[in-house]
């Protein structure tokens, strides 16, 4: 029996109809190792498909085609997890019992502030993880299947298995099937692989053991697309049994880990809630003992909670967090997560997927070899701008007039009928000469010039692919090679190109684009009369064209060596040649050459017809006798500029690691060509990954640069051994298949034009121009804004402890309360918090890409950080209460608080200054260099004289007005000191401090 496929081309199957119970049985094979008749016994199916009886209740029992969805958090219990910050927790007591006590004023303004703080990270966490539901759009939403022998197209979630699907071009593939038939049957699986080439289908059996889902040729998944020809295949899994499910399986048995970040914060935050009790207790123990009334020493308490605690620490670390993101979307890497601002600053390892990421997934022509000569063909990606270079020659196309075709642009050289040179065909002339760049105008040497162009020419008649979108603009000359470097060559194209087709196919039009020869103004000079269509038997395709005049010709491209076998002539110096073995040979030696170079070779070849032959005949003798025109070598290029952000990383301590589905060799190529591999480097395959057990895994993965052939099971593996072995990774990827190393990673990095939703929903940060240089760029602002975080946290704990310490000292020697606690949540929340967010977006440290990267268990206050808060600390807090004490002597206890009130805030407006590095100074960094903190200093400066003079705030404050003396009392003890701690770092430079590295982790 033939079933008869679309267009009317036949296709044999193989087997027979079904037979068995009413249920699937489970194979005791994978599904491609399975026969027609095992597959059919397995599934309970045939080639006519199902009825819609037996549909029904295979619904009914496995359920819709669709992938389950995750559960949504209410928004409600979004807002509410920003209240349980151990921090705020402490805060909201201190609002009640301030409420409780009657100071309505000091409860409402830290309840405001608490508030603020959930509002700011409620609005920037407010995406929730929709992996699965971007899984679900993946899915095809109309599929056409056989039922009862009838084609009708039904919702891709009422497919079950046993159903038969048909597939043509453009389709995208409903469910998982093992293919019965196939015509010309190639399907892009670069999302679920990573492999960048269209695979070729056929529906035998396969019989080898760990066969990889990359060469599972004779099945077709689920989310994959169609490119070319059709088939029909056997559902045999749906929904969440899918090779696309069980991804989605992968992704959500990855957890939500803490970052670095929130790791150090969680950890001060707790140690400074245990101080401030520790220190609440000892005060109130030791007032009550000396008898001092409980109300006072509960306000007392109240009062140092709010000093010892940073009230802005929550919210400036979300405000400066969220700034960051700002800056590196102006830098075109989206956040989607607020912690991962800073998480990228100290990885140790990139792992990024091949195919898009670090190359172009566009197929590009890079050699051609033509008359015994190689040329190199500049230019990237499907833009048909490019240069050709011999190696004898520096060459570039131009040419007068436009004209496409053989001999004088209209027909094959001869005129009336195709002239043969000792039995072949002569092409001759052409639109483009290839000229020597000896200057422009000079008459075209050599004799290559012909040949390339035949063999552009035969590029685009050979051809099922289109080039779409941007037109030339032409010079009045008419010539038409873009981006050359004669003056009087054409212009660069305009507009946006686009490619429909095979990107093999597609290559070789962007190719002969770039010679002059678009597909448009060749095609019609030819019609094309029959074609034999590409298979994985034949590895070539052949068409037979007929010009305007009536006569025929063949062109034919293939594997080198399947073309070469039916070849006996070539054209070698403008001429033909008989194809001798000496040539033969070179030829030969020439594509094992490219191939060597991970380049995927195609050979190009052509042959006259006989006019007025019937063309059944004409196919017979059309891949006979050929002519072989040359080779071209292409591949998926590397993006521009990915080597030297390599680079970059490498300097700043940071391994590049490549995980690809692709082929050992192509992999290997590429990384040494980006400098990703050395040759000490080791190469894992999937197949080496899968006999290593973890123990195992995570020993080799110091060795291995490249990991090729690997499974979305394989990249998760790599992840969680690179971060057992210390690494904080970050995992960049397009495809479905990275999504769960994505989300698995401590950073996950999308790419935002050619990514899946799935990964952009499972990753932290979204590269919107898809350019792994963006991600250098990225380190360096994760550096930054961790380092700022450093400073500002610095800044608020050493006036925090200035705080603690007067409010402790003064309750030990028995004096009033220096600071009431309005006047200390206006420090901390105001005159603070101004000049905190100045410095969180202060610019980085000049060596700040020359740093190898922290350790993920570096605490944050590590480096001496606890030090210098410790020291400034004491010296706020003790200068404060000696101004305090001056002004208790002078017998006015308003006018004492007022002034202990000023010299806090203007030493912390002056200390600001010196938190902006701990490795240079002020004088050194420049004053300003930061206009950020200039303005908040000034602003802060002018909010507390508006404090200590506006009547209104007098009121609030409880302060009074100052004269002059007490403002130079103030300013001696709040800024004398910083001349001082300008000096400390050329004090401190010959013991190492500056520049001071870390050994490297994670090797």
């Amino acid at each position: 029996m033939q079933l008869q496929g679309n267009g009317g081309t036949q296709m044999k199957r193989k087997g027979h109809g079904r037979s068995g119970p009413e249920t699937v049985a489970a194979p005791d094979k994978p599904w491609h190792q399975l026969t027609y008749e095992e597959l059919c016994r397995a599934l309970i199916a045939g080639p006519q498909g199902l009825n819609e009886r037996e549909a029904e209740e295979r619904l009914g029992r496995v359920g819709p085609n669709a992938l389950r969805e995750a559960e949504a958090v209410p928004l409600w219990r979004r807002l509410l997890a920003q209240f349980t910050d151990f921090m705020i927790l402490v805060l909201l007591a201190a609002t009640a019992i301030s409420a409780f006590l009657g100071e309505m004023a000091d409860a409402i303004t830290i309840l405001v502030i608490v508030v603020m703080n959930a509002v700011l990270g409620f609005v920037q966490e407010y995406r929730a993880e929709q992996s699965l539901e971007a899984l679900k759009k993946l899915t095809a939403p109309e599929a056409r299947v056989l039922r009862e022998n009838r084609e009708m197209r039904v919702a891709a979630h009422t497919i079950v298995p046993g159903d038969v699907v048909l597939l043509e071009a453009g389709d995208r593939v409903p469910a998982d099937l093992r293919l019965l038939e196939v015509h010309d049957l190639e399907i892009d699986e670069s999302p679920l692989t990573g492999e960048s080439l269209p695979v070729c289908k056929q529906p035998d059996p396969i019989t080898a053991a760990g066969v990889g889902i990359g060469d599972m040729d004779n099945m077709a998944f689920s989310g994959t697309s169609v490119t070319r020809g059709r088939g029909r295949g056997l559902v045999v899994a749906t929904g969440m049994q899918t090779e696309m499910g069980r991804i989605a399986h992968l992704i959500e048995s990855v957890g939500d880990d803490m970052t670095p970040l929130q790791r150090r914060l969680d950890e001060l935050g707790k140690i400074l809630v245990v101080l401030c009790l520790a220190i609440c207790l000892v005060v109130v123990a030791i007032g009550l003992y000396q008898g001092e009334p409980v109300y006072r020493m509960v306000l007392t308490g109240v009062s140092l909670a709010v000093a010892a605690i940073p009230e802005g620490l929550p919210a400036i670390v979300t405000i400066v967090l969220a700034i960051g993101v700002q800056r590196m979307i102006r830098s075109r890497a989206i956040i989607r997560k607020l912690p991962a601002v800073e998480t990228l600053g100290c990885a140790t390892a990139i792992c990024s997927d091949k195919t898009g990421t670090l190359t172009q997934n566009q197929m590009t022509v890079r050699q051609v070899w033509v008359s015994g000569e190689r040329v190199d063909v500049s230019g990237q990606g499907i833009e048909p701008v490019g240069e050709f270079f011999a190696e004898r020659h520096d060459l570039a196309v131009g040419a007068e007039g436009a004209g496409v075709g053989f001999a004088g642009g209209t027909g094959f050289a001869g005129g009336a009928g195709a002239s043969r040179v000792a039995g072949v065909a002569v092409l001759t002339g052409g639109a483009n000469q290839l000229r020597n760049s000896t200057g422009p105008g000079d008459a075209a040497t050599g004799t290559g010039w012909a040949d390339l162009d035949d063999l552009l020419r035969a590029s685009v008649l050979c051809n099922n692919a289109r080039l779409t979108g941007g037109e030339p603009s032409r010079s009045r000359k008419g010539a038409s090679f873009w981006g050359s470097r004669k003056k009087n060559g054409g212009e660069a194209p305009a507009g946006d190109w686009a490619l429909m087709g095979d990107p093999t196919e597609g290559a070789l039009l962007v190719l002969a684009a770039k010679g002059g020869f678009l597909h448009q103004d060749v095609e019609a000079e030819f019609d094309r009369v029959e074609e034999l269509p590409f298979d994985s038997d034949r590895k070539r395709m052949t068409v037979i064209v007929r010009d305007g005049k009536g006569q025929m010709m063949a062109f034919v491209k293939g594997a080198p060596e399947t073309v070469l076998s039916r070849c006996a002539f070539a054209r070698w110096n403008g001429s033909e040649a008989p194809l001798d073995d000496d040539r033969r040979r070179r030829i030969l030696d020439e594509n094992e050459r490219m191939a060597d170079e991970a380049l995927r070779v195609l050979a190009i070849a052509c042959r006259p017809l006989p006019a007025g032959m019937p063309v059944d005949k004409l196919m017979e003798i059309a891949e006979e006798d050929l002519t072989f025109l040359g080779l071209a070598g292409m591949m998926d290029p590397p993006r521009p500029g990915v080597r030297q952000a390599v680079e970059r990383c490498g300097q700043a301590g940071i391994r590049t690691i490549m995980i690809t589905g692709d082929h050992p060799v192509t992999a290997l190529a590429v990384a040494r060509e980006l400098g990703i591999s050395s040759r000490s480097d080791e190469v894992l395959t999937g197949a080496c990954l899968d006999e290593l057990d973890d123990r195992q895994l995570e020993e080799k993965v110091p060795r291995v640069a490249v990991y090729a052939r690997v499974s979305p099971a394989h990249k998760l593996r790599i992840v969680r051994a690179l971060k057992s072995r210390g690494h904080v990774v970050a995992m960049t990827g397009d495809g479905v298949n990275d999504a769960p190393a994505v989300k698995e990673a401590d950073i996950g990095v999308a790419m935002g034009k050619a990514g899946t939703d799935v990964t952009k929903e499972a990753s932290s940060m979204v590269l919107s121009d898809d350019n792994f240089v963006t991600i250098v760029t990225a380190v360096e602002q994760g550096r930054a804004i961790y380092d700022n975080i450093r400073k500002f946290i610095r800044y608020l704990l050493s006036c925090n402890a200035g705080e603690v310490l007067v409010m402790f000292l003064a309750s030990l020697m028995a004096l009033p309360l220096p600071l009431l606690p309005v006047q200390l949540l206006w420090v901390n929340l105001v005159t603070d918090g101004l000049p905190a967010m100045a410095l969180g977006v202060d610019t980085p440290d000049p060596d700040v890409m020359r740093r190898p990267p922290r350790h993920p268990k570096e605490s944050i206050l590590a480096g001496g950080l606890g030090r210098n808060i410790l020291i400034w600390g004491t010296y706020c807090g003790l200068a404060t209460l000696a101004v305090f004490a001056w002004g208790i002597y002078l017998g006015d206890l308003p006018l004492a608080r007022t002034m202990a009130f000023c010299t806090l805030t203007f030493f912390q407006l002056f200390y600001v200054f010196d938190c902006r590095s701990d490795r240079y100074s002020v004088f050194e960094l420049g004053w300003f260099t930061n206009p950020s903190l200039i303005g908040a200093v000034c602003l802060s400066g002018l909010m507390q004289l508006a404090v200590v003079y506006l009547p209104p705030l007098q009121r609030i404050f409880q302060t009074v007005p100052l004269e002059p003396t007490h403002w130079l009392v103030i300013l001696f003890f709040s800024g004398g000191w910083l001349l001082l701690a300008g000096l400390r770092h050329f004090i401190l430079r010959p013991f190492g401090q500056r520049g001071r590295g870390r050994a490297l982790y994670g090797q």
